[in-house]
């Protein structure tokens, strides 16, 4: 791409500002694929990740890249102690905040017989999935609720096909995003008379650093009985275009509603 093209494309998102997404879990896979989508899409990007390091900084550069303002803020998200400092950093370096995507999350340490799960990963599955998620939503959505707007606003959760689809082998991590399947329909209900709109996205199996372990086991292209009837690995931007189409406007007469992208792995077959 020339400079003259890359100008244009520069002038054509500044053109449309959508004002500041908070995206959580973003230095790097389906974090970092959401915020340059976001970035194409006219949002600036609070980059946000509980690790700080050249990931984060990749992230902020490949925003900034599609000529929108880019911050990395450091935040453990099972810390509610952090929030108020954290959302006072994001509007005094970006502005006020429009979007909020709750795309942190871990999975279980190691996968394993359900009759051998401890009390510490249990809690660590539900603290940072499900309690730092939920916390977190509620103190962005005071914060959207108390300022006037004049662009739309929405919140998305991001959870799993497991979420709705049983995998004993990692329990806690199913009940963690089972119980935030909820918290999303608990806040669109809510926030609803706001003009917020609220968004789950259930991603089924997406080439990420945490799939990587289940890569062979797991892939879709292997034999006619695999797992999504699209028969490839989903990538990280295919979230993200999900994610954009929806906070843009492109479904507007939708709250609460789940969204899947899986290439057909969700879909209920004998």
């Amino acid at each position: 791409m020339d400079t003259t093209s890359r100008e244009q494309d520069v002038l054509a998102v500044e053109s449309q500002s959508r004002g500041v997404a908070i995206v959580t879990g973003a230095r790097r896979g389906i974090g970092r694929a959401i915020c340059v989508e976001l970035a194409k899409s006219g949002f600036d990007v609070a980059v946000v990740d509980i690790a700080a390091d050249g990931n984060g900084d990749e992230t902020v550069r490949q925003v900034m890249e599609k000529g929108r303002k880019a911050f990395f803020f450091k935040l453990d998200i099972s810390s509610t102690a952090e929030y108020a400092p954290f959302l006072s950093a994001v509007e005094d370096r970006l502005g006020t905040v429009t979007c909020l995507v709750n795309n942190a999350g871990v999975q279980v340490a190691e996968r394993g017989d359900l009759l051998d799960v401890s009390e510490e990963s249990f809690d660590r599955l539900i603290d940072i999935n499900l309690r730092g998620t939920f916390f977190l939503t509620q103190a962005v959505a005071k914060t959207m609720v108390a300022h006037e707007h004049t662009s739309a606003r929405s919140i998305v959760f991001i959870t799993s096909s497991n979420a709705g689809l049983v995998s004993p082998e990692k329990g806690p991590y199913c009940i963690s995003k089972a119980g935030l399947s909820m918290a999303s329909q608990q806040f669109a209900l809510r926030l609803a008379e706001h003009d917020i709109n609220v968004f789950e996205i259930r991603p089924g199996l997406i080439r990420t650093d945490m799939t990587a372990e289940v890569f062979d086991r797991y892939n879709p292209g292997v034999e006619a009985g695999s797992l999504s009837p699209i028969r490839r690995w989903g990538e990280p931007e295919d979230v993200a275009r999900a994610i954009a189409t929806l906070v843009t406007g492109g479904m507007p007469f939708s709250t609460g509603d789940i969204y899947s992208i899986g290439g057909g792995l969700q879909v209920p077959r004998l």
